[in-house]
C-alpha cells in the first residue's frame, strides 16, 4: 500500500531465528499484525536502541504508554521524534488519508524506531514487571475496594507554616461534656453505606472504587436560610461515617473503622460546607477507643479553609476552644468508647472547610514528590525510584535507592547501607513528614548530602501501606490486621508490602552490612519525638544501640527526648520491623515516633509540631548519621561514657526504690538491662489480632509445607548397600522363624551359618540408613551448625543413641559421604 515506505523499511540483512520465533508467536496471540519481512534484526540494532535519546529519556522508569487512550495518539508521541525527514512526511501523508489508517504496519504498539538516516524498525523493550509512571505523566490513579464510594473531586491542601507558634490550650476544668443524643433525636445529615466491617474481606479493587453513579449522601438544603453543614469525607485518606445534628450549630460525628474490622476509631479527616461565620459550632465525635489521648493534655485539631487558602495562602492551623476527652456514657455491654468534644467558629461564610487529626499527606501527595524527582536531571542520576512490589488492591509499593554512583566495584561493595521506612500505619502522616523532610535533604546539593550519598546505600520506603492511606484507615491494611505485627509471616500474597520489605532487606544483608534501620511512627498518647530500640546480647556492643538516640538528642534537643526512648523488646512487639531486623542482624533497628502533639523541651515548650519541625527532624537524622561515623570517636566514646553514667543512676534508682544497697562499681554492668526498664508504654493495640479467619487455612498449609521441607528425607543407597539390608532382613526373618522353631533350628545347624560375625559385618554397614528411620530425629542442612558439620555428633556432644544400635566409625561414614558428592548431607542434631 506504501511503495515508498515499505522500500525503505525493506531490512538488508538476513533472517534472524529468533526474529521469526517471536514474529508468529506475537501474531498468534494478536500483538502483532506487521508484515514479516518488515522486521529486523534485534543483534543489528540492540546497541542503538539501547542508547537512543528516547530509551535514555524513558526508558528506566518504565514508559506507561498504557494511559493514553487512543493509540494514533500514542503512536504520535513516538513517531515525530525518532523518525527522519522521510518518515515525517510520510507519516503527515498517512494522516491526510484516513484509508492509510488501516496499514497493519502504523497500527503496530510492537515497533519502535532509531534516531538514524534509515528507518529500521525493532520490537519494543518488555516492560517491567510493575511499570513506573512516566516522566510525562499522568500519574497512576489510586485503586480502592470495590465496596468504596469516592467523589470524582481532587482534593489538594497547600503547605504552610504558621508565622507564630501554636501553644497548647489550656484546660480551664470547666469544658462541656454534652450527653449522647444520637439518631434517635437528632437528624442524620451525612451516612456512609455498605462499609465493610469485621467478618468481611477484601476481594478486588478498582480505580474510582464502587462502579455506578455516587450518591448524593449530604441532604438537600431548603434554601438559602438553610444553614445545615454538608459533610464529605469520600476522598483519598477521608475518615467519617456518620454526621448527626442535634441542635442548630451541633453535630455528633461517628468515625468510620479500619476496613474489614470493627476497631482503630482514631483518624478523622472530613469536609464540610456551608459555613457561617462568627457563629460557634460543636463537634463531638462519639466513637473513639483509646482511654488516653493528647487532646486531654491540650491538643487542638486541624482546620484548613479554602477561601483562607485561595485568598491569603494561609493553610492548615490549630483550632479549637473547650476541648475535652471524655468517657462515653452509653454502655453497649461492649469495649467502652471515647468522645472529643470541641467548638470553631469559621472565618466565612459559604466556606469550605477540612478538620483532620494531623496534617494529612496522601498516596498522590506522594507521587507528585516521585514525579519531580524523576524530573529533576540532577536528583534523578542518584536517587531511582523502583516498584518493590503492589499492594493487596494493587497499588505501587514504591523503593528509593540513594547514593551516589562509585568509581570502582570495590569502592560500592564497601558502602554500608541504611534502610527507612514510613506509614505502615496509614494514619500516622507525621511518618511521611518527616521521610519528606529526609529526601529533601539527602537529594539536595548540600556537602553534607553529597557525603552521606558518597559512603552509604539508602533503601527507602516512604509509604509501606498505601492502601491503608487511601481508604483512610487508622492502623491495619486491607487484611484487616496491623502489618507491624505481622513482619513474620509466610502469607507473601496477603501481607505483600512487609514481606518483600523484609526479603529486600535479607537480600541486602547479604551484599553488606546494614549499619542503621528506621520505621517512621506517630505517637498518640506521649509528646516530644522519641523511639524504641533493642537491648543488644552481646557484651561486645554493650550499649551501643543506645548511642544513636542519645546522639540525635543532642542534635534536636528542643524536639526529641531521650527520657522516652525504651529498649525492651516485649512478647508481644516479636512480629514488629525493628525486633525482626534485629534479630536478622541490625544492630541499630529503631521505631522513631514522633507526636501528634507537640514539644515539652526547650524553645518548643508547650507548643504544637508544624510539618516544618517534623521535616527538620529528618535532617537531624542525616546529622546523627554522619555523627555516629565519623572517623573522630570522640562524640561516640563521650556518649557512651555518658550511657554508662545515666545507667549507673537509673540503677541506684531502682535499688534505692526497694530499700537495697547495691555496689554499682563492681557489679552493676552484670545487672540485665530489660530488669531496669519497665515495658513500652506504646499504642493501645500494641497486641496482634491473629490472622483473619479466611487466612487461617492458608497460613496453616504454608507452615505444614515448610515443615516437610525441613523433615528428614531418606538417605539414597547404593546397589551393594541394598543387597546388604536385603540380607540382613533375610537373615532377622531366619533368626526370629528359628526362635519360634527351635527343632527345626537344630536340623538346619549343619548347612546355615548364623554366627554373630556377619551380623556385625552388615550392621555398621546400615546404621544410616537404621537411623534415618529413627523417630525424633529431623534433618538440618543448615552450613551455620558447625557441630553437626560431618556426618556424626560432635566429640563433646553425647549422642542420644540407643542401646542396641553403635554409631558407625567416622572413617566409614566419611567413605560413605565421599561416595555421594552431589547429594545432600543430612546430619543429626
Amino acid at each position: 500500500m506504501f511503495p515508498a515506505l515499505e522500500t525503505e523499511l525493506k531490512p538488508e540483512t538476513l533472517s534472524d531465528p529468533y526474529e521469526d520465533f517471536m514474529h508468529h508467536h506475537l501474531q498468534y496471540y494478536g500483538y502483532f499484525k506487521a508484515q514479516k519481512g518488515n522486521l529486523s534484526s534485534s543483534a543489528t540494532h540492540q546497541c542503538v536502541w539501547k542508547t537512543s535519546p528516547r530509551y535514555t529519556l524513558n526508558g528506566s522508569y518504565g514508559e506507561r504508554d498504557d494511559l493514553i487512550s487512543d493509540t494514533l495518539e500514542k503512536e504520535s508521541f513516538l513517531w515525530p521524534t525518532c523518525l527522519p525527514s522521510t518518515g515525517h512526511a510520510q507519516i503527515d501523508a498517512v494522516g491526510k488519508d484516513p484509508l492509510m489508517l488501516s496499514s497493519p504496519l502504523l497500527r503496530s504498539r510492537q515497533l519502535l524506531y532509531d534516531d538514524l538516516d534509515e528507518v529500521n524498525p525493532r520490537l519494543r523493550e518488555p516492560r517491567e514487571l510493575f511499570s513506573f509512571f512516566s516522566s510525562r505523566g499522568p500519574l497512576q490513579a489510586p485503586k480502592w475496594p470495590i465496596e468504596c464510594e469516592v467523589i470524582k473531586e481532587n482534593i489538594h491542601h497547600i503547605e504552610w507554616v504558621p508565622p507564630e507558634p501554636e501553644y497548647f490550650y489550656q484546660p480551664t476544668g470547666d469544658e462541656k461534656e454534652p450527653e449522647i443524643v444520637g439518631e434517635e433525636q437528632g437528624t442524620v445529615v451525612y451516612q456512609l453505606d455498605s462499609v465493610p466491617t469485621e467478618g468481611a474481606y477484601f476481594t478486588s479493587s478498582r480505580i474510582g472504587g464502587k462502579r455506578g453513579i455516587i450518591k448524593e449522601l449530604a441532604v438537600t438544603l431548603q434554601g438559602p436560610e438553610d444553614n445545615t453543614l454538608l459533610f464529605e469525607s469520600r476522598f483519598e485518606s477521608g475518615n467519617l461515617q456518620k454526621a448527626v445534628r442535634v441542635g442548630v450549630y451541633e453535630y455528633e460525628l461517628t468515625l468510620r473503622t479500619d476496613l474489614y474490622t470493627d476497631k482503630h476509631t482514631q483518624w478523622f479527616y472530613f469536609r464540610v460546607q456551608n459555613t457561617r461565620k462568627e457563629v460557634t459550632y460543636r463537634f463531638t465525635i462519639v466513637n473513639l477507643l483509646k482511654p488516653k489521648s493528647l487532646y486531654a493534655v491540650g491538643m487542638k485539631p486541624l482546620m484548613y479553609s479554602q477561601l483562607d487558602a485561595t485568598t491569603y495562602n494561609v493553610g492548615w492551623r490549630r483550632e479549637g476552644h473547650e476541648i475535652k476527652y471524655y468517657k462515653n456514657s452509653a454502655d453497649d455491654g461492649q469495649q467502652p468508647l471515647y468522645c472529643l468534644t470541641w467548638t470553631v467558629q469559621f472565618p466565612h461564610d459559604q466556606d469550605t472547610c477540612f478538620f483532620a487529626h494531623f496534617y494529612p499527606y496522601t498516596y498522590t501527595d506522594l507521587q507528585c514528590y516521585l514525579l519531580s524527582i524523576v524530573n529533576n536531571p540532577i536528583q534523578s542520576q542518584f536517587c531511582k525510584p523502583r516498584a518493590l512490589c503492589r499492594s493487596l488492591a494493587g497499588n505501587t509499593v514504591y523503593l528509593l535507592t540513594i547514593t551516589n554512583p562509585s568509581r570502582t566495584p570495590q569502592e560500592a561493595a564497601a558502602k554500608k547501607a541504611v534502610v527507612l521506612s514510613a506509614r505502615v500505619h496509614p494514619g500516622e502522616s507525621n511518618g511521611s513528614w518527616i521521610m519528606r523532610g529526609f529526601l529533601d535533604f539527602i537529594l539536595s546539593n548540600s556537602p553534607d548530602a553529597q557525603l552521606l550519598r558518597d559512603i552509604f546505600v539508602f533503601k527507602v520506603i516512604p509509604m509501606l501501606n498505601p492502601d491503608g492511606v487511601i481508604v483512610g484507615n487508622y492502623r491495619c491494611s486491607l487484611a484487616g490486621r496491623d502489618l507491624n505485627r505481622h513482619y513474620k509471616t509466610v502469607l507473601k500474597d496477603s501481607f505483600p508490602c512487609i514481606w518483600y520489605t523484609k526479603n529486600m532487606i535479607k537480600r541486602l544483608l547479604e551484599e553488606r552490612e546494614v549499619l542503621l534501620y528506621c520505621d517512621f511512627h506517630g505517637h498518640s498518647r506521649k509528646n516530644n519525638i522519641f523511639l524504641y530500640g533493642c537491648n543488644s546480647n552481646s557484651r561486645k556492643h554493650w550499649l551501643h544501640e543506645r548511642v544513636f538516640p542519645l546522639m540525635l538528642s543532642k542534635n534536636a534537643p528542643d524536639k526529641f527526648s531521650f527520657d522516652s526512648c525504651n529498649f525492651k523488646v516485649q512478647k508481644c512487639k516479636e512480629g514488629t520491623g525493628r525486633v525482626v531486623m534485629w534479630r536478622m542482624g541490625v544492630i541499630n533497628s529503631y521505631t522513631i515516633e514522633s507526636t501528634f502533639g507537640g514539644s515539652t523541651l526547650g524553645s518548643k515548650r508547650d507548643t504544637h509540631f508544624t510539618v516544618e519541625d517534623l521535616k527538620s527532624l529528618g535532617y537531624h537524622v542525616c546529622d546523627t548519621i554522619l555523627d555516629f561515623c565519623d572517623p573522630d570517636q570522640t562524640k561516640y566514646t563521650q556518649c557512651l561514657q555518658e550511657l554508662k553514667e545515666l545507667l549507673q543512676q537509673e540503677i541506684h534508682k531502682k535499688f534505692s526504690n526497694f530499700g537495697q544497697d547495691v555496689d554499682l562499681e563492681a557489679s552493676w554492668s552484670d545487672i540485665p538491662l530489660s530488669d531496669i526498664e519497665s515495658s513500652t508504654s506504646g499504642s493501645d493495640s500494641s497486641l496482634s489480632d491473629g490472622l483473619p479467619a479466611h487466612l487461617l487455612n492458608i497460613a496453616n498449609e504454608l507452615n505444614q509445607k515448610m515443615l516437610l521441607k525441613k523433615a528428614k528425607k531418606k538417605r539414597l543407597q547404593t546397589r551393594k548397600q541394598r543387597n546388604e539390608q536385603y540380607q540382613k532382613n533375610y537373615l532377622m526373618r531366619e533368626l526370629k522363624l528359628a526362635e519360634d522353631t527351635p527343632t527345626q533350628l537344630s536340623g538346619r545347624n549343619k548347612g546355615t551359618s548364623l554366627e554373630p560375625p556377619l551380623t556385625s559385618l552388615v550392621l555398621p554397614k546400615n546404621k544410616e540408613t537404621v537411623q534415618s528411620k529413627k523417630p525424633g530425629f529431623t534433618a538440618s542442612c543448615s552450613p551455620k551448625r558447625s557441630t553437626n558439620s560431618g556426618l556424626g555428633p560432635a566429640p563433646d556432644v553425647k549422642a542420644n543413641w540407643p542401646r542396641t544400635r553403635y554409631p558407625a566409625p567416622r572413617k566409614e561414614r566419611s567413605a560413605v559421604a565421599a561416595v555421594y558428592p552431589s547429594l545432600h548431607i543430612y546430619t543429626y542434631p
